[in-house]
């Protein structure tokens, strides 16, 4: 049997996977890192993406993530998302929705905070309707 790593995927609303895996790979604020058995301990922040969970040599799973953090240490990757969606569980025609009223609501904002939080969600939504393409 392969060595394996605990991998621990959490989001403010519950924890979505708990189980042991031959490796995983998560979209690190500078690239996709793959967490095998015994990787050296880090500590990183994580972009929009999508983390694929290895099992028998194949992707078993995929998961969307909207960002967050990821601890990983010899024998442990945790990761605690933002926000967390299996792949095959996002909707692209409400995510272009979204997309395309955050795009009217950018176009009528005045600048300053709520600009960058509109152009922040949109990226964010973009990343979605491409993990789910």
């Amino acid at each position: 049997m392969a060595e394996t790593t605990a991998f621990e995927l959490v989001s403010p609303e519950r924890l979505l996977v708990s189980k042991d895996v031959e490796m995983v790979v998560v979209p690190g604020a500078e690239g996709y890192f793959g967490v095998l058995p015994r990787h050296a301990p880090m500590i990183s922040t994580l972009n929009a993406g999508v983390i694929d969970i290895h099992q028998g040599g194949q992707v078993e799973e995929r998961i969307f993530i909207a960002g967050g953090f990821a601890e990983v240490t010899e024998d442990r990757c945790t990761v605690l998302a933002e926000e967390a969606v299996p792949v095959g569980e996002i909707d692209p025609a409400a995510v272009n929705q979204e997309i395309a009223n955050l795009s009217d609501e950018l176009k009528d904002s005045a600048g300053g905070p709520e600009t960058a939080r509109l152009s922040q969600r949109i990226q964010m939504l973009e990343a979605k309707a491409a993990a789910a393409a």
